[in-house]
Order: C-alpha cells, then structure tokens, then sequence
C-alpha cells in the first residue's frame, strides 16, 4: 500500500467525516515561475520547494479491494450500461440513486425536491453512508413552498435531504443502492453549495439575497447547520454571524475550526471570507467574519492579466456588521476582489477554491489559501484554464483520495467531471451533455464517487435532477488528458 494511501486513510480515520486533504503540493511547487509583476499587479513569488511528507506510524487500515483506483488515469470514456446518459471510464460502474421531481424510491409519500447541488458524504454508525444534498431553488415568493416543516421562510422552496446509502460487496464487487432519504431543512431559497464540518454536519449556504423587498417574509444569505444524525427537518437558525451575501460555498480548516467562504458575485465584486468561531464547532454562538486582502495592494482584482503560479501575501480585513452589505465593507477596507467564486475544499494545509469565470480566457481560475500567522498568508494562483476546451466554468471542487482535485463543470455545451492531476493535467472522468454538474464527493473509504446533475430549479421544472455512484475505475493512460 502506498505512503498517500496509508495518510489518506490515516487522516480519514481521525476526522470521523468524509473530509480528506491529500496533496496537490507537487502540482503548486511545480507551476510556471510568473513574469515580474506590473505597478499595478504584485511582483509574484518564486513556489518555494515542497518537502515530502513524512512517512507516518504504522497503523490499521482497512482491507482495500480497490488500492489502484482514482489514481488519476481512468482510461477510454464509454457509454454508461446503467445510466446511459452518462459517459464513464471504460471498466467502471455508475448506477443512478435518486431522481428529482419524481416520487422517491425508497420514502413512501415524498416528491423528491429538484435541483440538486452542492452534497457531502459522511460515514454512519451502521456502516452506510449519509449523504447530505442541497436544492437550489429559485421560485419567486408568490408561488414558492417549503419542502417541510418546520421551515425558515414560508415562501420558499429550497433546503436539503438526507440520503442514507449502502454499499456492500461480494467476491470483490461492489453494489451501491439508496437505503432512505427525506427533507432535512426547509424554507430557504438557492441553496447551491456549501461544506462538510469535521464536527459531523453539513453547512447548507444561500446564494442570494433575496428578502422581504422581493416578497418573502424573512431575508435570505445566510448559512445553515445540518447535523448527520438529523432524521427530520430541523430547526432553520441562520447563522448571522457568518456574513449575508450571496454565499457559495465553505470549507472548514480541520486544524483551527475556522470556516472560509465564496461569494459568486461577477464584475470583480465576489470576495473570499473567513469565520472565526468564538466556540469552537459551535458556529451559532457568533464570531469574528474578515475578507482576504492583497497586502500593499488595496482592492486588487485577480482575475485577468495574472500567471499561473503567482503568490501573493495576503491578510485579512475585519466586516463590521456582517448582517449587512458585507462585500461592500470589505472592499471599503482593501479586499482582493475575484470573479464569481465558487467551490471551495481544505488541503494543503490551506483552502483550495475556484473562481468559475476568472482568467484571461474567462474559463476559471483555481487558487490555493496557505496561512501563514493568525493575520496572513499567501495566495497562489494554481492554474488557470487557457480554454473552455480545455476546462469550462468549474464549480463545486472535491480533493479525492488520489491526491488530485476534481472539478464539477457548470458552462456551455458538453460538461464534465475533470480532474487536475498532480502533474497540472487535465484529465476527463465523466461527461454528461449540457447539463450541469454538481456535488462531488467520496464515500468515507474512498471507493465510491457520488455526484449530481443539476436539472429544473423550479417547483414546475420538467427535467428531473441525478445523484449516482461511480466506482471501478481502473489504471490506464488517458488519451483524454491536456495539459
């Protein structure tokens, strides 16, 4: 078994949740040296060399029937036998677990809610897996209703379930099928993505900020608390504290508890957030929310005219009041400012995100957070697509136990699942038509990928959304990879 298996397993093991940061170091000590930067652009810093990662003590791990897989080569795409709409890597498995706008499979009495988005895995104490699903809604006030009760706004049409999964084998085959699954929060609106906690919930975000002016009956931007073991609805408390504006995405840092955020804002007006809890995994007690700055350089704009494997110094800026208009205050005080962020991972020691629509060519960005002190740390520019053939709008971001980074394609024409490996290549893992894609992540043991097709947002929408289960993939070189 091999050292990045063995650490994988062995930070796994310790978080108790699906949350695993294996390493794209290589691939960032690696990036192109950038030209010496302009007056109006910081002179970037030369990737300082990466030291291997220790080797760690021997302990324990579980049998693995699958040791090769995800290892970032996966082989000729073909025809999905189960889910023909899908193309996969040759020899791998995909079934389809839950439709939207449809009558659920396995909860008798539920209409599965559409638009199916950002989801995160984690394990349960029977040995299944819990898979947490968000539903970006967009019905407008007048027509909106709550998925279940209780609910946060009686107006609107968003929230989450619960999936409950099984996954069994026999005579080294895998079977994954759909065990349960019911509403888990109700009465919020445009929940697109958000993140797992190491604590063992889901943090549920609204990318809007709709409020009473707009016809509901409370405001809307904020971030809500699923936990594991919900077997219900809970109770909706947004968690004020952590900003209101047009949230994407999180990512809790495993070794300090706090929780950074994206904004999916356009025209250079999204900004990247931290919270600092004052109680440690207990977000609802309040806390301190700051935006990432370029320091020496106020307000400056990362995405156009920038190298791959630029680094910034960056610290942070304070938000006031951050029940309101917290972008504008931020930028007030010198914050960076980036194009539509959106998918957000830890690893690294850091955060990983993207910008959907940053770079010259507007086909996404992928930056890299490393702190430095409680007050600093550096920016890295890790790649930058030259493209939309090569890399097309990426989204919701998961590291996976390979050690690359898989990114969920939300642009035009045919979309995919693509994988920057550690060598900067871009490999293809799934292509799905013009549909976005959504909500990638693992099973707790690594052998099983599940994601989603996005479909109708919308109560009356007619294209029902997707999750599925991939596993099987084999080695191989890809003739799909670009560099």
């Amino acid at each position: 078994m091999s050292v990045a298996r063995r650490t994988f397993l062995k930070k796994l093991a310790a978080s108790g949740t699906a949350i695993v940061t294996p390493s794209l170091a290589g691939l960032a000590a690696c990036a192109n040296n950038a030209a010496p930067g302009s007056p109006a652009s910081p002179a970037p810093v030369p990737p300082a060399p990466v030291p291997p990662a220790p080797e760690p003590s021997p302990a324990p791990v579980p049998d693995e029937p699958a040791e090769s897989m995800f290892n970032g080569q996966y082989g000729e795409l073909v025809r999905s036998l189960d889910c023909p709409e899908l193309e996969i890597p040759e020899g791998s498995r995909c079934v389809r677990l839950s439709s939207g706008g449809l009558p659920s499979s396995v909860r008798d009495g539920l209409i599965v809610p559409n638009a199916f988005d950002g989801m995160a895995a984690f394990p349960l104490p029977n040995g299944n897996v819990r898979l947490i699903r968000n539903h970006e809604m967009v019905d407008s006030a007048d027509v909106g209703v709550p998925i279940g009760d209780p609910h946060y706004d009686r107006r609107a049409s968003g929230g989450t379930t619960s999936l409950e999964v099984g996954i069994s084998e026999n005579a080294g085959e895998l079977a994954v099928e759909l065990v349960d699954e019911f509403v888990s929060l109700a009465g919020t609106i445009v929940n697109c993505a958000g993140g797992p906690t190491p604590w063992g919930s889901w943090l549920s975000c609204e990318e809007t900020l709709w409020g009473t002016r707009s016809g509901f009956d409370k405001p809307h931007g904020y971030v809500f608390e699923v936990p594991v073991d919900a077997t219900g609805p809970v109770d909706p408390v947004p968690l004020r504290a952590m900003g209101r504006f047009v949230h994407e995405a999180v990512a809790v840092d495993p070794a300090t508890g706090i929780v950074y955020q994206t904004e999916d804002m356009d025209d250079n007006e999204a900004g990247f957030y931290r919270f600092i809890p004052d109680t440690p995994e207990v977000l609802a007690d309040g806390g301190r929310l700051q935006m990432l700055a370029v320091t020496d350089h106020p307000r400056f704009v990362t995405s156009h005219a920038q190298t791959q494997g630029a680094v910034w110094p960056v610290h942070w800026v304070d938000i006031a009041d951050p029940d309101r208009a917290a972008n504008d205050q931020g930028f007030a005080a010198g914050a960076a400012r980036f194009e539509r962020l959106e998918g957000a991972f830890p690893g690294d020691d850091g955060i990983y995100f993207v910008s959907t629509s940053g770079g010259d060519a507007r086909a996404g960005q992928v930056f890299h957070y490393l702190p430095t002190s409680a007050e600093a740390g550096e920016l890295r520019l890790v790649f930058e697509s030259p493209s939309r053939d090569i890399l097309d709008a990426p989204d919701n971001i998961v590291l996976g136990p390979h050690g690359g980074l898989l990114l969920c394609e939300d642009g035009s024409g045919d979309q995919y699942i693509r994988e920057l490996d550690r060598e900067g290549g871009i490999v293809n893992l799934v292509r799905g038509g013009s549909r976005e894609f959504a909500g990638s992540c693992f099973s707790p043991d690594g052998r099983v990928l599940f994601f989603n097709i996005q479909g109708s947002r919308s109560q009356d929408g007619r294209t029902p959304s997707a999750t599925y289960a991939l596993w099987g993939l084999r080695e191989g070189a890809n003739p799909g990879r670009q560099t």
